[in-house]
């Protein structure tokens, strides 16, 4: 019904963080913005889905949820299914960058500048 609006709510949030980082030249906004665009596409696929199926209609009050009388649904599949996708979704990223940080370590440390070291030489 509504669980898209808990991941386009962080999207939000992560975005405007990004902008306040990338405007103090620090080098995670970067990786931020990997954390907005899977947060912006998964949330414009999951409101398309919405849409698609009559759930979101454009005019008030936008969710048939709550024209319906079944706000309270609404708000436990936001608490349940919308977390647990923002979650999910953030901890892929964090693994993301664990990784990534993990082979920037590795390429200081081995002062090679190419890719060699990964997949045994055949990248």
């Amino acid at each position: 019904m509504a669980c898209f609006l808990v991941p386009t709510t962080e999207a939000i949030v992560t975005t405007v963080l990004e902008k306040v980082l990338k405007q103090k030249n620090n080098t995670f906004s970067v990786k931020l913005g990997w954390l907005n665009k899977m947060l912006w596409g998964g949330s414009a696929l999951l409101a398309f889905e919405h849409v698609w199926h009559g759930e979101v209609v454009p005019f008030f009050p936008f969710l048939t949820a709550v024209k319906d009388g079944n706000a309270a649904e609404m708000l436990h599949e936001m608490g349940t299914a919308g977390v647990s996708m923002a979650v999910l979704v953030t901890a892929v990223w964090g693994v993301m960058v664990a990784v990534s940080s993990f082979i920037e370590k590795r390429k200081d440390s081995s002062g090679a500048t190419g890719t060699a070291g990964l997949a045994g030489g055949l990248a």
